[in-house]
């Protein structure tokens, strides 16, 4: 009964946010789309086929969380299918949001005492952030209690005197190595703080103890390391790679332009500075939940945590809770951290909640040195914080409101008519894979590659390359392309590939959204190969080609893509004498470094595609030798060829296309002839 207050504040909140939605919705919703991904992943888990999307695939590693939809699995198989799988959600999102006060309150408790740590607990339920995550049928809070759950335990093990620390400690410290990042990749920091702990402080020595249980006693800390890869190798075992598609989507190392060098100093950088100077002090993206100006309170939280260790003679725990609250820098990792309302962050908030509380403890102590009675002001100033993130709580609840009743009116709706309107043997190429697959009952193509095995690398590359990729699967696998696309057509980038429009479902009054009006289209494929040749040939032999913007033909030549970046690759159609010619394209070029292959002594022309926005100026050299000037003209293509000196051809007839003019050039194409 000691947590009896907190398990009915969690209700009336929850039953408050619940009216909100359903007041505006007038049934249940989410606000994000990737929630139905998750419940997706649940009814086919309950249909049992094990982390496969769509009918007909197998295992898809999209599920950024696999204990979620596992937890989701039984409830969809309990009958609460469609829209009242939300309620199960629901259910265990507002259950994990009271659990999560009370691990704060535990967590805080050493440290700060009662007063200041009951108001630590109460910031959880005040604070937006989790509140929005609590209704949003995503696993944000759940994680958030996971890593608290696992945090104490992990600081109990150490605090504890070595006779207490017994196996049945040890074995929760162990489970919660290996379901922690089950719950989502970030949970990976419990395997190695869990294994941290039981190599640096040593269990209580069992009497005899049997060779399994001295193996384990042993063997513990590198055991709790595992957990941290059991993820990564099922994905291994599965699908050939450690990866996930997510991770090939959003996490800055695994991208081709940001995630190396310089660049991927530069872009986590540029993340930091967005954290520091916007996110923490209530502007902009975080301005629903945080009040304005709350930088200076959240820098010196981070200071006070030690400190209030310091002074209570608590350092493993302040440390550990401090390390915890730097742990929300690791999304400055990804891409991005502002999708979906800052949910990347939000699970590591309950540690700078516990340093506002030792904040608010260290001021009361070091005031009380002069004015004894202040010593008790320690509740009042952590209630203080409590209340201001109370204060955002009607724009939250507003905002709650709106993104789910703008998630109901766009991809819930375009699901459910495709389930009406198209035909069972439909597959839906989507940006947005979640509502529109789990309510169409129909396959589905993810042209961003969460859910679809194999797509990642040519969303993240570009348009240009995913035009490209189709051209391929056209001529191998044309059965995997869709017949019907449900897209925001800015976001696909490939006009050429959409037929008639069929539907479109349009929410003006929303910032949750990727556009204001998603639409349905038929495919069309006679765009796909229209670039495949130069316009004119004289039939000479074609020797090899570099398909500029393919990915696979790239790599074969060692095209080489400098400072590219994804909104430079391009799918681009220009009519020819009344016939479109649809070519993936690289523009803002200063230059095209590649490899040809030929024959020593052979006589070769280069043929090549290009494409500017203003007049250009080209050099062609072979090896470090200037072959020939080409000028490219705006607006269209400019197809253009030059000889290539017998002397300088070979096996590997290096090639560099050099900018000369200062404007930049786009590449599409490069044919190598035999003359």
């Amino acid at each position: 009964m000691r947590f009896a207050p907190v398990a009915v504040a969690t209700a009336a909140l929850a039953a408050y946010t619940i009216r909100a939605v359903i007041g505006r919705c007038g049934h249940p919703a989410v606000p994000l789309d990737d929630a139905f991904i998750h419940f997706q992943y649940a009814k086919r888990l309950a249909s049992g086929h094990f982390f496969s999307y769509v009918e007909g695939e197998g295992y898809s590693s999209g599920a950024t969380s696999l204990l979620w939809p596992l937890l989701l699995a039984p409830l969809h198989a309990a009958g609460l299918n469609d829209l009242s799988i939300i309620w199960g959600a629901w259910v265990l999102g507002f259950l994990s949001l009271g659990a999560l006060a009370v691990e704060t309150y535990r967590l805080a408790l050493p440290l700060v005492g009662r007063g200041a740590g009951v108001g630590a607990a109460a910031m959880v339920p005040c604070f937006g952030g989790y509140v929005f995550g609590a209704a949003s049928g995503m696993e944000v809070v759940p994680l958030a209690w996971v890593l608290a759950f696992s945090l104490r335990h992990c600081i109990e093990w150490g605090e504890l005197p070595r006779d207490e620390r017994t196996a049945r400690r040890r074995t929760v410290l162990l489970a919660l190595a290996f379901v922690a990042p089950l719950m989502r990749p970030e949970g990976a920091l419990v395997s190695v703080m869990a294994a941290a702990m039981l190599l640096f402080f040593a269990p209580r020595e069992e009497v005899a103890p049997a060779p399994s249980r001295d193996l384990l006693r042993h063997g513990a800390a590198p055991l709790a390391l595992v957990g941290a890869f059991v993820v990564p190798l099922l994905h291994l075992a599965l699908t050939g790679t450690v990866s996930s598609s997510t991770t090939l989507v959003k996490w800055l190392p695994g991208n081709p332009y940001y995630g190396h060098g310089a660049a991927l100093v530069a872009s986590v950088r540029d993340n930091l500075r967005i954290f520091f100077d916007t996110i923490i002090d209530g502007r902009e993206w975080s301005a629903v939940y945080i009040p304005a100006g709350a930088r200076p309170f959240a820098l010196a939280a981070l200071f006070a945590i030690p400190a209030a260790g310091r002074l209570r003679d608590r350092s493993l725990r302040a440390g550990l809770v401090l390390l915890m609250a730097l742990a929300m820098l690791v999304p400055c990792t990804y891409l991005t951290f502002l999708w979906n309302r800052l949910r990347y962050l939000w699970p590591f908030a309950f540690a700078w909640f516990i340093g506002l509380s030792c904040l608010a403890r260290c001021v009361a102590d070091a005031v009380a040195v002069l004015v004894p009675r202040f010593g008790l002001a320690a509740p009042v100033l952590s209630g203080i914080f409590a209340g201001a993130f109370a204060s955002h709580l009607g724009w939250t609840l507003d905002d709650l409101a709106s993104s789910a009743s703008a998630i109901d009116r766009q991809q819930v709706t375009l699901g459910r008519w495709a389930k009406t309107a198209l035909l069972p043997g439909a597959r839906i190429g989507v940006n947005d894979t979640g509502a529109i697959t789990y309510f169409s009952d129909l396959r589905t193509f993810d042209v961003v590659g969460l859910t679809t095995p194999g797509e990642a690398r040519y969303w993240v590359a570009g348009a240009g390359s995913r035009f490209e990729h189709y051209e391929q699967l056209a001529r191998s696998s044309p059965q995997r392309l869709p017949t019907h696309f449900i897209v925001y057509p800015h976001w696909l980038g490939c006009e050429a590939i959409l037929g008639e429009e069929l539907y479109r479902a349009t929410v003006l009054d929303q910032t949750i959204l990727g556009g204001a009006t998603m639409l349905a289209y038929t495919a069309r494929y006679d765009a796909l190969g229209s670039g495949e040749r130069p316009r004119r040939s004289d039939g000479s032999v074609l020797a090899d080609v570099l398909d500029v913007a393919d990915l696979e033909s790239e790599a074969e030549h060692g095209y080489e893509l400098g400072e590219a970046r994804e909104t430079e690759n391009l799918a681009l159609s220009y009519e020819d004498d009344g016939d479109p010619i649809a070519d993936g394209a690289r523009v803002r070029r200063s230059f095209d470094r590649f490899v040809m292959r030929g024959r020593p002594g052979a006589p070769y022309r280069l043929v090549a595609r290009f494409v500017a926005g203003h007049s250009s100026a080209l050099e062609a050299r072979i090896g470090n030798e200037t072959v020939a000037t080409l000028n490219v003209a705006p607006l269209g293509w400019t197809e253009t060829s030059f000889d290539i000196p017998e002397r300088l051809t070979g096996e590997a007839i290096r090639v560099s296309i050099v900018d000369t003019s200062g404007v930049g050039f786009g590449s599409a194409h490069y044919w190598l002839y035999e003359r």
